[in-house]
C-alpha cells in the first residue's frame, strides 16, 4: 500500500501559516496600527477613514494564514493520533479488503507517536494476534503496509501445506468452497475459500492449492511482529522479508468507509460500513 508522506507536509504547512501569523501579530500589526494613530493624531476626526482602513488592513497572505492554521492544527492531531485513512491498492488481504476499499486505521491503538519522527510518547496498547495492522515497509519506510498479525514477540511460526503452526499448534481452518470473485478481485475466482481460527480472531484467508510458496519456519524477534496477508498465496508479507519493528507500526484497520470497483468504475455500497476483524 503506496504512502504519500501527509503528515510532513501538513508539518510544513502548520509551520509556514504558523510562523507567517506570528510574525504579522508580534511585528507587522503593531507598525500598522502605530501608523494609523499617527495618521489620527496628525489630522484628527478629518482623518480619511479610507485611507485609516488602508493602514490598518491585514495582508491576504495573513488573512489565509489565519484562516488555515487551526484547520491544518486540527487536521494533523486527528490522523497523527486518533484516525487515518488509508486506500487498499491490492488483492494481498482478500477476500477480506479488495482493491479499492478505503479503509480507516486507529492510530491510538498502538501509542501514540509523534508526526514525521515517528516517536512514541505514550504507550497505550500493542498488536494482537488476528489484527489488521498497517505499518511502515521495513524495506521502504515511506510506504505503508496492511496485513494481519499472525506472530507475537517470541512466537514460533511455521507455515506449510497452506496451514499456520503458531508455537507448535495449528490454525484450524475451515473449508467453505471456491471463492468466487467480482470486479478487481474476480482473478482470484476459484481460489478455495476458508476460515481460519487465530486465537479468538476467526476470519477468512484464500488459498491457491497448486501453489506452494514461502513454507518454513520463524522466530519472532522481542519488539518485532509477523505479519500475513489473508490471500496467501498472493501476498508479500513476514515469509519474505522478515518481521516488522514495533517502531514501524501505523495503527489498527477496523472500518471500510468507501469502495471503489475499479473493474467497474463504480462504487460497491454493499462493503461501505464494513467493520473488520
Amino acid at each position: 500500500m503506496m504512502g504519500f508522506d501527509f503528515q510532513a507536509g501538513m508539518v510544513l504547512a502548520l509551520l509556514v501559516t504558523g510562523v507567517i501569523w506570528a510574525v504579522d501579530h508580534w511585528r507587522l500589526r503593531p507598525r500598522r496600527e502605530l501608523a494609523a494613530a499617527q495618521l489620527l493624531k496628525a489630522e484628527g476626526e478629518g482623518a480619511d477613514p479610507a485611507r485609516l482602513a488602508a493602514l490598518r488592513k491585514q495582508p491576504v497572505l495573513v488573512e489565509y494564514a489565519r484562516s488555515f492554521f487551526p484547520i491544518i492544527l486540527a487536521v494533523l492531531a486527528l490522523r497523527s493520533f486518533v484516525l487515518e485513512p488509508f486506500r487498499i491498492p491490492s488483492g494481498s488481504m482478500m477476500p477480506t479488503l479488495l482493491a479499492g476499499d478505503f479503509i480507516v486505521v486507529n492510530k491510538f491503538s498502538y501509542g501514540l507517536r509523534l508526526p514525521v519522527t515517528d516517536t512514541k510518547i505514550l504507550s497505550v496498547g500493542s498488536p494482537q494476534r488476528g489484527d489488521i495492522m498497517v505499518f511502515r515497509y521495513p524495506g521502504d519506510p515511506s510506504v505503508d503496509y496492511i496485513k494481519r498479525v499472525i506472530g507475537l514477540p517470541g512466537d514460533r511460526i511455521r507455515y506449510e501445506n497452506k496451514t499456520l503452526y503458531i508455537n507448535g499448534e495449528k490454525a484450524e481452518q475451515q473449508y467453505l468452497g471456491e471463492y468466487t470473485g467480482v470486479g478487481a478481485g474476480l482473478g482470484m475466482s476459484g481460489a478455495s475459500l476458508r476460515t481460519e481460527q487465530l486465537g479468538d480472531v476467526k476470519h477468512e484467508i484464500l488459498v491457491q492449492t497448486r501453489h506452494r510458496i514461502a513454507e518454513g519456519e520463524w522466530i519472532v524477534p522481542d519488539g518485532f511482529y509477523f505479519a500475513m496477508g489473508d490471500n496467501r498465496d498472493n501476498s508479500n508479507d513476514s515469509r519474505f522479508w522478515g518481521a516488522v519493528p514495533e517502531s514501524n507500526l501505523v495503527g489498527r484497520a477496523f472500518m471500510i468507509w468507501m469502495s471503489w470497483d475499479s473493474a467497474s468504475s463504480s462504487v460497491n455500497w454493499s462493503r461501505i460500513g464494513t467493520r473488520l476483524d
